[in-house]
């Protein structure tokens, strides 16, 4: 429950106003900042290594295996960019107040620290700053969260990002917000933001993503791992890294013990990222909605104009490695235009405008397919294209409060 006692970080007065100076991350996390990652699991990081673009992006291994693939990747496969590892103990188990880094494997010894052990064991295979196992922090269950924090705390270590696999419970409501904003502050390093529920947990409160701008605006070193479009509206807010999920189940957290939905037909094709639409389709489901016309050709850095979007209806072959290609260079693209953007306002206009304009294109797209209903969308991006960025004093006439534009 949310602790009535614990204090709550004061309201910027004017988000007109720019924000304070952000310092640069010290030692070698300096390379992350302003990088959007891919989160993958270790046995797909061959389908997309060869699209990263090695100024701007990097890697976030995360599942079975991923320290002995992030020791190959810096041994004999000589990978030297961004590297962080995501323990993932949030999949299987819970923080509580006693417990916030639980053990996760059996094969450890009891009396071994969890958090000690992760940490060791990162650096050890080259990780570019060790991430804590924490586990899934409940909605407002404030009493693991502090127990948490006060531990990273006490290591006085500003190398270590703080991962924070949060239920998005916690952009709910204002109060809640505050107080995940209070504790994150009281950590030195950067804090790793991931966001757990079902499906797309942005999608799941009309305040989520409004407030977890709030929380990367106040949070100093706030980064957002594990997600999906929010990667992109992240580092627009100012967020230190990001990290885009490769995959479907890396874009978002389904707390311990709930079984994953899935859309269906999930495993018949791979998944595919439709540009003009900012959103990701079955591979299938293309090859249907495009069955009775001309599919568009993508000219991204894997399809090179010889791909079109319809080309995907299986997993045979070469077609999921493909896809996968296919879907990070067009993800590259878009990093590689945000980044040529100032930070600041310039950038969030940029995110803002291009998700309206998504959403604008949908009904465009389904009346060319004489489709009225081919292409829904999704909540998420709705959410995005009604986040609009604090205006400047002078444009909004002085009519424009801080309050106005939250309720934007």
């Amino acid at each position: 429950m949310i602790d009535p006692s614990a204090p709550l970080p004061r309201p910027r007065s004017d988000l007109a106003e720019p924000p304070d100076a952000v310092p640069a991350l010290p030692g070698a996390l300096g390379v992350l900042q302003g990088r959007m990652l891919l989160q993958v699991s270790p046995a797909r990081v061959g389908y997309l290594r060869g699209q990263l673009d090695a100024g701007r992006s990097g890697l976030v291994l995360c599942g079975k295996n991923a320290l002995r693939k992030a020791k190959k990747l810096r041994g004999e496969e000589q990978f030297s960019g961004p590297l962080l590892i995501d323990p993932a103990v949030y999949e299987a188990r819970a923080a509580s107040e006693k417990e916030p880094f639980p053990h996760a494997s059996e094969d450890t010894f009891a009396f071994d620290d969890p958090l000690e052990v992760s940490l060791a064991e990162q650096r050890a295979v080259g990780a570019t700053a060790p991430v804590t196992p924490t586990g899934y922090l409940h909605a407002e269950d404030s009493d693991a969260l502090k127990a948490a924090v006060r531990r990273v705390a006490a290591l006085d270590d500003a190398q270590v990002v703080f991962a924070a696999p949060v239920d998005v419970g916690w952009l709910r409501e204002e109060d809640a917000m505050r107080q995940l904003i209070a504790c994150l502050r009281l950590v030195k390093g950067p804090k790793a933001i991931m966001l757990g529920g079902q499906m797309d947990p942005l999608a799941r409160h009309a305040r989520a993503v409004d407030h977890l701008r709030r929380v990367i605006e106040e949070v100093p070193g706030a980064a957002l791992l594990r997600t999906d479009l929010a990667a992109f509206g992240g580092l627009a807010a100012g967020a230190e890294f990001t990290a885009f999920g490769a995959g479907s189940r890396l874009r978002h957290i389904v707390a311990p013990g709930e079984k994953a939905e899935t859309s269906k037909g999930f495993s018949t094709s791979p998944h595919v990222l439709f540009p003009k639409l900012m959103d990701f389709f079955l591979g299938k489901t293309l090859a249907e909605r495009f069955a009775g016309a001309q599919a568009p050709v993508c000219g991204c850095a894997a399809c090179e104009g010889m791909w079109a979007l319809d080309a995907f209806a299986s997993n045979e072959g070469e077609r999921p490695a493909r896809a996968a290609a296919h879907n990070v260079a067009v993800l590259m693209e878009w990093l590689r235009t945000l980044t040529a953007i100032a930070p600041g306002l310039a950038r969030q206009r940029w995110w803002h405008e291009r998700c309206r304009a998504a959403v604008e294109r949908y009904p465009l797209v389904n009346a060319q397919l004489r489709q009225p209903d081919a292409f829904k969308v999704p909540p998420q991006l709705k959410r995005w294209a009604l986040a609009a960025p604090p205006s400047a004093p002078h444009e909004a006439n002085g009519q424009t409060t801080a309050e106005d534009q939250r309720r934007s």
